[in-house]
């Protein structure tokens, strides 16, 4: 069978804005042009490019608008960091211009807004195809929803594509974050209706506990955790608790696994070399999630890759997104039926996107 893949979260055009990093040049070129820069040691080496994820057959992205803050705990340093609400907006609006462009410009990448255009990009994957009418098919994710400058100026990012929205990352105008405990604020509130309304999906990685259970309990539309581990292999507020995950599978919601070192082990127990770092972890974490749910229709993939961190940070294995089909076999090692693998690579995000789009 030969499977695709979906990725929940790829921080494509963070990267083309901020380090210069185009998403249709090959990770390798890329880790070539940076060599003597100081790049690969803040960021690690690159492992997403156009030709890799045609290689992998990741066949569809969510990429995202990331807009940084200035003065959070949990800032990263950057060239393009905000303020006010109308920064935020800016650095959104240019990075959405960085996805435009890729679509008009390159043959093999296609914006997805609706369930045609899904159907579009899924056809050119049918195994009587070329390599070279494969298209990667992007979806649109707010990571942090301060660029929508009030909440019924959501119909301005649905209309240029967005169609997956956090409320969160650190602290935000609408939720609290990642090492920014809270509930959701009134305008937070606000969003999710306006959000309900266009039917967009909600994505509750990096959301506050408290604020995840609101939004959990009273969004009445699609809910993801694009990219999100258990907190039993990386106890932080960055990841879900098994009653998050469990309340997650309540709702029909989706949850990405990210193989990142870092959010693979505990902290004492972290492998030291990427060698001591197998990509079993990375199964043992799905499992957990498919046990938590009593099913595999509750997890998929969403690397976070070139977030922050780079090959040298991931499991043994894992060199670009090309990699991404070994967690296959390791699951079909553990009994997974080749629909369970089908569904946990793609298909259970592909059901959200069915269920959500126009």
């Amino acid at each position: 069978m030969a499977h695709i893949v979906l990725d929940a979260h790829q921080d494509l055009a963070w990267n083309m804005r901020d380090l210069d990093r185009d998403f249709r040049l090959s990770a390798y070129a890329k880790r070539k042009a940076e060599t003597g820069t100081p790049i690969p040691e803040k960021e690690g080496l690159c492992m997403v490019g156009l030709p890799e994820a045609l290689l992998g057959r990741v066949a569809i992205i969510f990429a995202t608008l990331f807009a940084n803050p200035q003065g959070s705990a949990y800032s990263l340093p950057s060239r393009h960091m905000y303020s006010t609400p109308t920064e935020a907006h800016q650095i959104g609006m240019s990075q959405l211009d960085y996805y435009h462009q890729l679509a008009d410009e390159h043959p093999q990448i296609a914006l997805i807004r609706d369930q045609r255009e899904l159907d579009d990009v899924l056809a050119t994957w049918q195994p009587d195809l070329p390599f070279e009418q494969h298209k990667v098919g992007l979806v649109v994710l707010m990571e942090g929803a301060d660029p929508i400058r009030e909440p019924q100026a959501f119909e301005e990012w649905y209309a240029r594509g967005v169609r997956i929205v956090g409320l969160a990352w650190s602290q935000t105008r609408y939720s609290g974050g990642t090492a920014a405990p809270g509930g959701l604020t009134k305008a937070g509130r606000e969003l999710l209706e306006v959000m309900a309304s266009f039917h967009a999906v909600l994505d509750v990685s990096h959301m506050a506990e408290q604020a995840f259970f609101e939004a959990v309990d009273s969004y009445t539309g699609q809910i993801i955790a694009s990219h999100s581990n258990p907190r039993r292999f990386r106890d932080s507020d960055r990841h879900l608790s098994d009653a998050m995950i469990r309340r997650l599978v309540e709702r029909g919601g989706v949850i990405g696994i990210v193989p990142y070192n870092n959010f693979l082990w505990q902290t004492e127990q972290r492998p030291t070399r990427k060698a001591e770092a197998p990509l079993s972890r990375v199964a043992d974490v799905i499992d957990h999630i498919c046990q938590l749910a009593g099913s595999a229709r509750h997890v998929g993939i969403g690397t976070d890759f070139d977030g922050g961190f780079g090959a040298n940070s991931t499991p043994e294995g894992l060199d670009t997104v090309a990699d991404l089909l070994s967690i296959a076999p390791l699951l079909a090692a553990r009994g997974y039926s080749e629909a369970d693998i089908a569904a946990i690579l793609s298909g259970n995000f592909l059901g959200v996107l069915r269920a959500a789009l126009p």
